[in-house]
């Protein structure tokens, strides 16, 4: 048995109103489905479905111990910038 729903009118929000548009391209779900789900989980009637924790596999690594992995994007930065440099030098 179904229980009779609440029509009412809303205004919605241009953002808000194409992302409805995306989901409704997906074909998989009725206007008044998204909408709901929405707002049960916007209100926190429902919770978000459970997903699987990230898990990240560990390697080993030939880096020694005392390298700060973190700032090797920033050496290779400089090296480009000394190369860019380089360069510029050379063509004028």
């Amino acid at each position: 048995m179904q229980s009779a729903g609440v029509i009412t009118t809303l205004t919605i929000d241009p953002e808000i109103a194409e992302r409805l548009r995306q989901e409704l391209a997906l074909g998989k779900r009725l206007l008044k489905i998204i909408i709901n789900e929405a707002l049960k989980r916007g209100l926190g009637l429902e919770s978000p479905p459970r997903r699987e924790p990230y898990r990240v596999t560990p390697h080993s690594s030939r880096f020694l111990a005392g390298i700060d992995v973190g700032k090797l994007n920033q050496l290779a930065d400089e090296i480009e910038v000394g190369e860019f440099q380089a360069l510029q030098n050379t063509t004028r």
